[in-house]
């Protein structure tokens, strides 16, 4: 909660504070199942809006809803709050923001194609090496033409008009194999099964709708929910990241704050990492490096440390670690890393009491005032102010249609783009070659009613039918190539820049 304008985050024999002016320096949350996580990151969460921070985290298990409602007390909470001692207490409604990648328990979450890169697009389609070179290739040459790519269909559009004009395109590209080409055509279609027709499209997701405050000057909370999502860990890995990268790219350079502009939880983080390749790890570093100084403080959620990268976990420095098992050799030294992130305190043995910790009570870290490590404090987690567990379906459902952005995101939205592009080109196609076939129609007609005309005449108006149908039809795909590769920037009018994950910027 918050307390004379820091986190109050836990209690020892004294109470244990996050500083907000070191919050942007990132952190990790840890233990294993049912150790009291969740409760950590509604703690933190809550008291990040109290101090007028807004916040973006997924939830996994549907149990985070509960923030837009007050807490319910009972016998429990009250042994809680008078064995910790916290004066003032007070039950709170949180602003809350409801969000889902396929719109069914929030606002729906989309962003186009283009938007996403080929980066991320390649690991979400499970590309090998090669593929995801084609892929760029196929991006760059949208980019270069400054083709807009909102969705599955126009990706699809894209590759096929290439792979009908490749030998053109590998000559200023490099060569670009039909297996290739077919190979993420069928991944496209898989992508489409998993729900890629759904998430890829308009209106695409604005970040700074996500940096809202209420009329108390309190942030908004947003809560993406990922039930469904994460039952694809990939899928929900590449998409959380693609929204972080979208912090990264859109907001500016802020400096030291005296808080954070928005704050972002990464829950089951191990998805992040797991098979992820090794360029991929080193720009999560990179975002993870450098997004601190636009104001942004992102917490990773795992069961133990050893499942983030040691170059990454480099960059975490305000750490909670619940109870962790050490029943076999492996959990054992996972046990060990664990303790020796810590900044030891004299006063007990720190990876004897990662094992005794009991639900709720987490060893605890935060940088102070200075950004210099505390030594490490076993205490116990503060209670949620807001309510525990989830909420109805009537009550969700009252939340998103009452949300602000409801007209903006309620309604998908199907712009011209390269789909639509091509299939009017190819209906002008055919219509020219229609008109062309109509007017030899009449001149063989009247070449037939002429009484006079010689078989010869009628052999050379054979001829000439033959070749002015062969010209108008040339013409008519030579138009459509010299359109789409000079005229189809109309929609967007300038070239596209890629960020660090390939994402537009």
């Amino acid at each position: 909660m918050e307390f004379n304008g820091k986190i109050w985050l836990a209690k020892a024999d004294e109470p244990v504070y996050l500083e907000p002016n070191m919050a942007n320096r990132h952190g990790f949350i840890a233990g294993a199942s049912g150790t009291g996580k969740t409760i950590t990151l509604k703690v933190m969460a809550e008291s990040f809006a109290q101090l007028g921070v807004p916040v973006f985290l997924a939830d996994i298990k549907g149990d985070l809803a509960g923030m837009c409602k007050a807490g319910l007390h009972s016998e429990s909470m009250q042994k809680r709050i008078t064995k910790l001692n916290i004066e003032p207490w007070r039950y709170r409604v949180f602003p809350t923001e409801f969000w889902d990648v396929y719109g069914e328990y929030g606002l729906q979450v989309r962003t186009s194609v283009s938007e996403m890169g080929p980066m991320l697009l390649s690991r979400l389609m499970g590309l090998s090496d090669v593929q995801s070179d084609v892929l760029n290739l196929v991006f760059r040459i949208a980019d270069d033409h400054e083709l807009l790519l909102i969705d599955i269909k126009d990706l699809k559009a894209m590759i096929r008009y290439i792979s009908e004009n490749r030998a053109e395109f590998s000559s200023e590209y490099g060569n670009m194999s039909a297996q290739s080409l077919g190979a993420i055509q069928r991944s496209l279609i898989s992508l489409e099964d998993e729900g890629g027709d759904v998430f890829f499209g308009e209106p695409s997701i604005d970040i700074n709708d996500w940096i809202r405050h209420d009329g108390q000057g309190r942030g908004y909370i947003n809560i993406l929910h990922c039930v469904k999502l994460a039952q694809n860990p990939t899928l929900y890995a590449t998409f959380m990241l693609f929204l972080m990268s979208e912090l990264y790219e859109k907001l500016p350079e802020r400096g030291d704050l005296d808080k954070p502009e928005i704050v972002f939880f990464f829950d089951e983080a191990h998805m992040l990492f797991s098979d992820a390749p090794k360029v991929l790890v080193q720009k999560i570093e990179q975002v993870v490096k450098l997004i601190r100084s636009k104001g942004v403080g992102i917490y990773f959620i795992s069961q133990s440390p050893s499942d983030i990268p040691d170059s990454v976990l480099a960059q975490l420095s305000n750490r909670v670690q619940h109870a962790l098992r050490a029943y076999t050799p492996s959990e054992q030294k996972a046990v060990k890393v664990a303790a020796q992130t810590f900044r030891t305190n004299p006063d007990f043995d720190t990876q004897t009491a990662i094992t005794e910790l009991g639900v709720g009570e987490a060893l605890i870290s935060c940088l102070d005032e200075a950004g210099v490590p505390q030594v490490v404090q076993r205490a116990f987690i503060l209670p949620p102010q807001s309510r525990m567990g989830t909420i109805t379906d009537e009550e969700r459902a009252n939340v998103i249609q009452n949300s602000g952005l409801k007209p903006k995101y309620g309604e998908a939205v199907d712009s011209f783009s390269a789909y639509e592009y091509f299939q009017e080109q190819a209906a002008q196609a055919e219509k020219e070659e229609l008109e062309e076939q109509q007017k030899q129609a009449r001149l063989e007609k009247r070449a037939n009613g002429a009484a006079k005309a010689s078989t010869a005449k009628k052999t050379s108006a054979a001829k000439k039918k033959t070749s002015a149908a062969g010209k108008a039809a040339g013409k008519a795909v030579t138009r459509v190539t010299n359109s789409a590769m000079n005229t189809i920037g109309r929609e967007i009018g300038k070239s596209i820049v890629r960020g660090i994950f390939g994402s537009r910027r």
